[in-house]
């Protein structure tokens, strides 16, 4: 490819986008997003690996010099990701990938739209509903309330290029996998390296 491609997988809680996102990672080496979040570092956590560790001070000033590619507010932190590093690593022909919610995926689309979208959800809502509840951590209120968001974030689904139905994890994994292959053989992401042939 002529850079990197930028991916983006997104959807509601439940739906399993976050063990697709990892298992992505480990067998592509696609390089992930770092994020900047203005709490405290967790035991174990290292500046630049798990996160960018910055007080809200230091992060409002990243917002108004326009740093993020994508910022939102979560339990009183903020958390945003950084374009800089994004750019360098898809100018130097490195595949990136995000984990982000629906409000994520539209800045970034936004601000890159040749960004590769891909939306997460489970076959049915009985589904998600199912594995919410499974969990065993979620309130009957929480419950209705994530399956509400899930509703009206599928309903966003002019966002997104493409959606993976997560029956089976692994043949979701796969799916993924492969829109990223095709994305990155498409003729408009590979015009230099035609040229360059043509002028041989």
């Amino acid at each position: 490819m002529d850079k990197g491609l930028l991916v983006v997988i997104s959807g509601p809680s439940g739906a399993g986008k976050g063990t697709i996102y990892r298992d992505v990672i480990a067998r592509t080496g696609m390089e992930r997003s770092v994020s900047v979040t203005t709490r405290a570092p967790r035991p174990g956590e290292r500046e630049g690996v798990d996160y960018f560790f910055r007080t809200e001070e230091q992060y409002q000033q990243m917002i108004a010099s326009g740093e993020f590619l994508e910022t939102a507010a979560v339990y009183n932190n903020f958390y945003g990701t950084p374009k800089a590093p994004v750019f360098a690593n898809l100018e130097n022909g490195k595949d990136v990938l995000f984990e982000v919610d629906v409000h994520g995926a539209r800045s970034i689309k936004q601000k890159y739209p040749d960004a590769v979208a891909i939306f997460v959800m489970t076959p049915t809502f009985e589904d998600l509903e199912s594995r919410l509840r499974g969990r065993g951590t979620e309130t009957e209120s929480s419950v209705l309330t994530r399956l509400s968001s899930a509703r009206h974030e599928l309903g966003k689904y002019n966002l997104f290029d493409y959606i993976v139905f997560n029956d089976d994890v692994e043949q979701a994994t796969q799916e993924v996998i492969g829109i990223i292959n095709a994305e990155k053989n498409r003729m408009k992401n590979n015009l230099n390296r035609v040229k360059a042939l043509l002028e041989k």
